[in-house]
């Protein structure tokens, strides 16, 4: 997810291109490429390009209760600021972020979108997947998936530790 902005660079502050992205990425970090469409708005700042992007994705997860794989869509957006480390006109490399996480343009003024794209992901993945809200899980006995249906193991087995608080119903 390259884009060439030396043209850009070379206009004035406050101007924009648009890009659509439509490509396979790494997007998780987990080696598999998944698709990414969308826009991105690239604006001429003082020190780089402001990239704003709105992305869609489709990324494989396995569900927490139910341990099966599904596929999760996900929509991905951010604004972040990418900064030149060599001048368009001159070819001088400039002075090193002070942030040394921040985003920069490289030294063939490509700006490369994959590792915010990916930490932007990364952040949209749900804490607890699931494939479905009314996923029912794993049965505990005997570990058979319950979406699948019934096992039937016996579901009024009493933990013995609870035993004696059963006899004062």
């Amino acid at each position: 997810m390259q884009i060439n902005v030396s043209q850009l660079l070379q206009e004035h502050i406050g101007s924009v291109r648009e890009y659509r992205i439509d490509e396979a990425a790494d997007v998780i970090g987990d080696g598999n490429r998944y698709p990414v469409r969308g826009d991105c708005r690239l604006l001429r700042t003082r020190q780089g390009v402001l990239t704003g992007c709105k992305l869609e994705t489709e990324v494989e997860l396995t569900c927490n209760r139910c341990l099966e794989r599904y596929r999760q869509k996900l929509t991905v957006g951010f604004e972040e600021e990418f900064l030149q480390t060599v001048d368009v006109t001159t070819g001088i490399g400039l002075p090193a972020p002070e942030d040394p996480g921040a985003f920069t343009i490289d030294s063939q003024h490509i700006l490369d979108i994959s590792e915010a794209v990916r930490q932007y992901t990364v952040m949209a993945l749900p804490l607890k997947p699931l494939c479905r809200e009314s996923c029912k899980g794993l049965c505990q006995a005997c570990g058979k998936n319950l979406n699948e249906g019934d096992c039937g193991c016996p579901r009024d087995t009493i933990d013995p530790r609870w035993a004696k608080l059963n006899g004062l119903r």
